[in-house]
């Protein structure tokens, strides 16, 4: 009798035990697409920050798999787009994200073809970008 007591308290201790859970941490950014073609014709950042505004994001093929329904109240989204190019491999590129008190900061790079052969059609380079948080955002 003793040892099925003796049982019994085991696995209660074991069933009672803390276990350990792991929380996933976010990226404070995360770079949702990097074309070099298929932009707008104008130069622009563009930030969105609610809903009806990336119904756009959340309909193209590429990006609704990286889209989550609720990510927009939790997250905003950068648009950042190089306008007209005269010819291919042109990029515009995150260098860096930095996180204030109160503001997200975003640096951003246009890359130029190198010495390579580029093609000589005209290019749209765009990058769109999911920053983690909602606090206000800061392109330089």
């Amino acid at each position: 009798m003793k040892r099925v007591i003796a049982c019994f308290a085991f696995l209660v201790l074991i069933s009672c035990g803390s276990a350990t859970k792991t929380v996933a941490v976010k990226p404070l950014y995360e770079v949702l697409t990097e074309q070099s073609d298929g932009g707008g014709n104008i130069c622009f950042f563009e930030i969105l920050s609610e809903a009806s505004e990336i119904k756009m994001l959340e309909s193209d093929e590429n990006l609704r798999k990286k889209i989550a329904p609720g990510d927009i109240n939790t997250s905003n989204f950068i648009i950042l787009n190089m306008g007209e190019k005269k010819s291919g491999g042109y990029l515009i590129k995150v260098k860096n994200v930095e996180e204030t008190a109160d503001k997200i900061i975003v640096t951003v790079t246009e890359q130029e073809p190198k010495g390579e052969m580029a093609s000589s059609e005209v290019s749209y380079p765009y990058t769109i970008v999911k920053i983690n948080s909602k606090k206000n955002i800061v392109i330089k």
